[in-house]
């Protein structure tokens, strides 16, 4: 029986991967509906590509545009949060939830209270609106499966086992294009040598984020509410070859762990597939010609991020979003030249430490402290410029 998809972000990384494995299984996938930020002639042409019913450019500006290139195609075309929105509760069998950023906050949420089976690639989602989300989830029934590597490759180490049996999750950790670099070095980093990652292609922003082990501080917060375990229970080991994805550790001491190549069409056909499996074109592991699997304790000195993650996570309330918001405001100032890469984590804890926020009731909570959280770290940061 065919499976109806529905891809927020189908133009980003996790997208393109996701429509290419479903070219790949035409009589597995059918995509019923699309969506993308600003690039109207790539939505346009996989909507086209794929028969999709249903095309939403987030950027009402571009409706008319999109309108256009989807002229005679049967195609209907939509815009803005309400569209995004629309994508998310049709009537498709599972939601990529692709969107990066707060942007694709509302729309998973909306997939979620609809009870949908939510392939989860927006860490933002969890990271912010955790406690929201998976309530939500438990009260319409709806089903979450992560697409992010580490936590896939949980999801598969778990596959079968008691919860009670699990006596720590150990995320994995590349370490990034920094991992060997001297405190020195890190403090004149410039945004292409950040951006540079050693093993995977991603985005610069997410990019960034695992230069800094920010990217696995916000794993960890993910990771505590998809797998309902504390702080004190997550852990996280460098692994400079990206082989090992993560690992489960059971009361026995058996530990599980997922291997496989860092190519993202892993863990999203797992999601697609789910319960069963797919054939994937990604490149097959060869141990031998590897040879060697390393690993080390992350340096909370030279990466400091990983230390305010933790302390956001066991905070609770308010304080992940918060994390999240200003870490994404730094980042931003980083890639534009206005912010030494060693500031990104000082702006963080500062905004950590001045915020006071009350834990949020609902979307448009943290929506709110999400805004309040950037302005005010815009405005530290144009003033520490004059």
């Amino acid at each position: 029986m065919t499976r109806r998809i529905a891809i927020l972000g189908a133009t980003g990384s996790i997208g393109k991967s996701t429509l290419d494995l479903v070219e790949r299984n035409p009589d597995r996938f059918a995509v019923s509906a699309v969506s993308a930020g600003t690039n109207v002639e790539a939505l346009a042409d996989i909507a086209r590509r794929m028969g999709a019913a249903l095309a939403v450019i987030a950027d009402e500006a571009h409706l008319n545009r999109l309108r256009e290139l989807l002229a005679g195609t049967g195609c209907r075309a939509a815009a803005g949060e309400s569209g995004l929105v629309e994508v998310a509760v049709g009537d498709a069998d599972l939601v990529v939830a692709g969107i990066v950023g707060c942007a694709g906050l509302r729309p998973s949420m909306a997939a979620v209270e609809t009870g949908k089976t939510v392939a989860l690639a927006n860490k933002e989602a969890l990271v912010t609106a955790g406690d929201l989300m998976i309530r939500a989830a438990q009260k319409s029934g709806a089903t979450i499966l992560p697409v992010d590597s580490e936590h896939n490759a949980i999801f598969q180490c778990l596959a079968g086992n008691r919860e009670q049996d699990v006596a720590k999750i150990i995320l994995t950790a590349s370490g990034g294009p920094f991992r060997t670099s001297t405190a020195d070095l890190i403090a004149r980093a410039t945004p292409s040598q950040a951006v540079a990652h050693p093993n995977w292609s991603m985005g610069a922003k997410i990019s960034v984020d695992s230069a800094t082990l920010m990217n696995k501080g916000l794993e960890l917060i993910e990771a505590h509410y998809l797998f309902g375990l504390p702080s004190e229970r997550l852990d996280v080991v460098i692994h400079p070859q990206s082989v090992i994805h993560s690992m489960v550790e059971f009361v026995d001491g058996s530990v599980l762990a997922q291997l496989g190549s860092p190519d993202m069409r892993i863990p999203i056909a797992y999601a697609l597939a789910w319960p069963e499996r797919i054939a994937t074109p990604a490149q097959r592991l060869d141990l031998a010609a590897i040879a060697r699997l390393d690993f080390e304790t992350p340096d909370l000195a030279r990466f400091p991020s990983l230390r305010l993650a933790r302390e956001a996570l066991e905070a609770g309330g308010a304080a992940p979003i918060v994390l999240n918001a200003a870490n994404e405001a730094a980042v931003a100032a980083f890639l534009a030249g206005r912010l030494a890469f060693p500031e990104i984590a000082a702006t963080v804890e500062d905004a950590l430490a001045s915020s006071d926020f009350a834990a949020p009731g609902s979307i448009d909570d943290v929506l709110a402290v999400d805004r309040a959280t950037r302005s005010s770290v815009e405005a530290a940061m144009t003033e520490s410029c004059h």
